[in-house]
């Protein structure tokens, strides 16, 4: 099992700032993808920023230079540093974990979730 803890959302002017921050606790594989998803109103959750196992990082064409994922491997936490907010940015942020061990199903886990609002 699992557990991820969010936190970091809030309320900001386009342009602005945010920090989101997720840790991870449990049975934490070496070999994961970890990351962030978003989910607007009325649209499918799509992939923000994600480790690969093999320590790359993917990111969503629309938050590229924007955005930072970066991590705390020794307290297997990541952080999404948000940069020039827009608000088409607006939505619930969900951390992600997708454990893989050998020979095994890979396993998911989510946050709760953390809503980040940005006002025009």
């Amino acid at each position: 099992q699992v557990q991820l803890v969010e936190s970091g959302g809030g309320l900001v002017q386009a342009g602005g700032s945010l920090r989101l921050s997720c840790a991870a606790s449990g049975s934490i594989s070496s070999f994961n993808d970890m990351g962030w998803y978003r989910q607007a109103p009325g649209k499918q959750r799509e992939l923000v920023a994600a480790f690969t196992p093999a320590g790359g990082i993917n990111y969503a064409v629309s938050v590229k230079v924007r955005f930072i994922l970066s991590r705390d491997s020794a307290k297997n936490t990541v952080f999404l540093q948000m940069n020039n907010l827009k608000p088409e940015d607006t939505a619930v942020y969900y951390c992600h974990i997708r454990n893989y061990v050998l020979g095994k199903t890979p396993v998911d886990a989510w946050g709760q979730g953390t809503q980040v609002t940005v006002s025009s």
